[in-house]
């Protein structure tokens, strides 16, 4: 997907957004980056952002990521992002795309056995999280391209890390920025990383 689609939705003259370049791709076995934002937009939704092949491959979670493994979250793929919007947390202003506040809720490491890129093309990512609230083994799994377009399912493996019956519960007992320890009005009223 690149970052052409991200670009196009966004006015650089206006928005001090990254609009930087693909950077070097990292593959195989090494730690790469993640990061989930709580993005109140027209809709509250959580963003989970993957590095891969020099960008974040991104999916919008409309609940929220849950670590019951009997809980199934859709997650709908959007466009690529910078590598550097990872750092992102702050006020995107009305008639901006995207338009609302940004909290970092979740950030670290995430690791694979498979070769990402690979892995994401046929459609059943399985990794390892290493991450504050969300930790241990999950899975994206493409719902068929023919019939659902960009839509996937994240799903938590049973390990040490899940919560069977667990529900929502990470969501609702997380209401803080893990980057400045703010919750999400905190950083709605201060306005001090405004895109413009």
């Amino acid at each position: 997907m690149g970052l052409d689609e991200y670009r196009g939705k966004r006015d650089f003259a206006r928005t001090a957004e990254p609009s930087d370049e693909i950077a070097a791709g990292r593959r195989g076995h090494a730690a790469l980056r993640f990061v989930v934002q709580k993005h109140v937009a027209r809709r509250l939704h959580y963003d989970f952002r993957l590095e891969m092949d020099g960008v974040l491959k991104s999916w919008a979670l409309p609940i929220g990521p849950s670590l019951d493994p009997g809980v199934k979250r859709l997650a709908v793929q959007v466009e690529d992002h910078p590598l550097e919007y990872a750092d992102f947390e702050g006020v995107i202003p009305e008639g901006e795309y995207g338009a609302g506040t940004v909290l970092i809720w979740d950030r670290g490491t995430w690791v694979t056995e498979r070769d990402p890129v690979k892995a994401f093309e046929h459609g059943a990512l399985k990794f390892e999280l290493r991450g504050e609230p969300l930790r241990g083994g999950w899975a994206l799994v493409h719902m068929g391209r023919r019939r659902s377009g960009n839509y996937w399912l994240l799903i938590k493996q049973r390990d040490a890390e899940s919560r069977p019956g667990g529900g929502d519960a990470v969501v609702a007992h997380n209401l803080t920025s893990v980057a400045t320890g703010r919750d999400i009005e905190t950083i709605a009223a201060a306005r001090d990383r405004l895109w413009r």
